[in-house]
């Protein structure tokens, strides 16, 4: 049988069996973490603090500005935590918080879905 169309006489509209009146929580967590470099980012952290270049080179494709600014916006949702080393010359270090860890799960999932499928 026919599915009636939108338009046609005595059709009936779809309607979605869940309708999202504000933000999923997929949405909600992908706003926290979809943000380009991020995921690399709390991966590279796991093992330990890591100085701000060091982390720069580690990200290869990213660049210095690219990184500073993610950490920034990262450090306000409280996923990792700025430690100044030296003033002069500037040095910090940056490290994972507590609730940046409880990421890391899903991101290993993430990497090894990704392995699995050759993507």
């Amino acid at each position: 049988m026919a599915h009636p169309v939108a338009g046609e006489t005595g059709a009936k509209r779809k309607t979605a069996p869940c309708v999202c009146l504000e933000p999923c929580p997929i949405e909600r967590g992908m706003r926290i973490l979809g943000g380009k470099w991020k995921g690399s980012i709390l991966w590279h952290l796991k093992d330990g603090p890591v100085r701000f270049n060091d982390l720069s080179r580690r990200l290869g494709g990213a660049s210095k500005k690219m990184v500073d600014q993610r950490l920034k916006e990262m450090e306000s949702q409280k996923l990792v935590k700025r430690r100044v080393l030296s003033t002069r010359p500037v040095a910090v270090a940056y490290e994972i918080t507590a609730f940046g860890r409880t990421a890391l799960d899903f991101l290993g999932q993430l990497k090894d879905w990704t392995e699995q499928h050759a993507l």
